[in-house]
């Protein structure tokens, strides 16, 4: 069973795993032209922070007066999404508690008078329906776990946003409503957000290469993981801001664990653009 809760409507229930795919389709006859979801990865240790991530996630550090996490629910938000699907683990109750109301906290704002405090923090769970998924140990590590949690959540012909929670992007239009609206426009099975980065740091990256005379102009043909300088394909790194169809939850399916016995994004989009997929590196306007 994978465990969810719909924390808007104060709703705790399950899905279930097997034969959930035939339920699905009876029930939810959706219209998926428009991109609704953005399923965020924020499961993970984040050692390298300690101790400061001892008792709490990295994505709750702030960044002035906001948590990293907030950042990248308000940039979905504001690109249209409805629901925000957070990939979580044992541990992270205070991410889940922060997008929910605190009635005791509200009735202290309320009874002070600190209106605009209250207004604040009663439209944090409002911003939207917020669902929450475990990404439970069975699962291989990699950043293409989530994936796996959230599959009973996405509907076999509905595409998706997937964000890293740590992963901050500063831009005017904001980076997911780029990748949505070229993903709406040129129907990829992928699409990832990419920019340039200096030689001396595309060794940290995956770096794309792009087709020769491709449909559109953007298409790749194959994604390199942190390749030294010299063997890069490119400067175009790629970060955390996807667009994915359901295809690339069915490769996610079939996908072996690569390097490290990890689950990579990378060999999934390298698979669909090595059997003819379109899969889209699309630069952004704007800095990840």
């Amino acid at each position: 069973m994978v465990e969810q809760s719909l924390r808007k409507g104060k709703v705790v229930g399950s899905i279930p795993t097997s034969g959930s795919k035939d339920i699905r389709k009876k029930i939810t006859m959706k219209d998926h032209r428009q991109i609704t979801k953005a399923v965020i990865a924020v499961a993970g240790n984040a050692t390298r922070f300690l101790p400061a991530t001892k008792n709490q996630p990295k994505q709750m550090l702030p960044i002035i007066d906001k948590p990293i996490v907030q950042y990248c629910v308000e940039e979905a938000v504001n690109s249209g999404i409805t629901d925000i699907i957070l990939v979580t683990q044992a541990g992270q109750h205070s991410m889940e508690d922060y997008f929910d109301n605190n009635v005791a906290l509200e009735s202290i704002l309320e009874k002070s008078g600190k209106t605009e405090y209250l207004e604040m923090v009663r439209k944090i769970p409002q911003m939207a329906n917020f669902i929450y998924v475990r990404q439970r140990s069975h699962l291989p590590y990699g950043n293409a776990s989530p994936l796996l949690a959230v599959k009973n959540l996405i509907d076999d012909n509905e595409s998706f946003v997937f964000m890293f929670g740590d992963d901050l992007t500063l831009a005017k239009t904001p980076v997911t409503k780029q990748l949505i609206d070229v993903f709406l426009r040129e129907k990829p099975a992928s699409l990832l957000a990419v920019q340039e980065v200096a030689d001396s740091e595309v060794h940290k990256y995956g770096t794309v290469r792009y087709k020769k005379n491709a449909g559109y102009k953007y298409e790749i043909e194959e994604i390199l993981e942190k390749a030294p300088l010299g063997k890069n394909p490119s400067n175009m790194a790629q970060f955390g801001r996807f667009v994915f169809s359901y295809k690339m939850i069915e490769e996610t399916e079939k996908l072996q664990t690569g390097l490290g016995g990890e689950l990579w994004i990378t060999d999934m989009n390298n698979n669909l653009a090595q059997r003819g997929e379109k899969v889209i590196a699309q630069p952004i306007d704007g800095s990840g």
